[in-house]
């Protein structure tokens, strides 16, 4: 259990059978009457967001997750197959259940996969990847770090804005929580 008062952002509770992540949250205490709690939840399997006030106080089921990692081995039609390092079972996962993150997605990447109940609600990806270019625009001598960007299709198919000096073959470290670009490999 855990109290309205405990709540910070990232927190997880049970609420109606289901799991809610507090996204905002804000003690509010009238000059009159007692004091609440105005929360901002998302729901982890649905992705809905509602907004519920508790009181001051005012305890809630504090849901248990489970973080396991596990391998990315391929891609079967549209579902994303991970396998359990440890006891080898396999847990599929649909594009739309994943988001954005499928454009960072290689074979065996490992990633945290969360749990609640033996359901999977979520993948952590690394916060960087490092992603082959496989088509950009050819550089130009005279080509600097600062003189601007341009796009570039990574071999995952993402699109990543890179420096003008970047070429075709080359191996860059992208941020997978924004897609910027952090650098060459070394």
């Amino acid at each position: 259990m855990i109290s309205s008062n405990d709540f910070r952002t990232g927190v997880t509770i049970e609420l109606d059978g289901s799991v809610w992540r507090v996204v905002e949250f804000l003690h509010v205490k009238p000059g009159k009457g007692s004091a609440f709690v105005r929360t901002k939840l998302k729901n982890a399997q649905t992705g809905n967001v509602v907004e519920r006030t508790f009181r001051a106080g005012e305890t809630v089921p504090q849901a248990n997750l489970e973080k396991r990692t596990m391998q990315h081995t391929y891609k079967d039609g549209e579902e994303y197959v991970f396998m359990d390092m440890e006891t080898y079972e396999e847990t599929r996962m649909t594009p739309d259940k994943m988001g954005d993150r499928t454009k960072y997605i290689k074979e065996e990447m490992e990633v945290s996969v969360v749990f609640w109940n033996d359901q999977v609600l979520d993948i952590d990806l690394p916060t960087s990847v490092i992603l082959e270019v496989t088509d950009t625009d050819p550089g130009v001598k005279g080509d600097t770090a600062t003189g601007g960007s341009k796009p570039a299709r990574v071999e995952t198919g993402a699109q990543v804005m890179v420096p003008l000096f970047i070429s075709i073959g080359e191996k860059i470290k992208v941020d997978t929580r924004d897609g910027s670009y952090l650098g060459r490999e070394n």
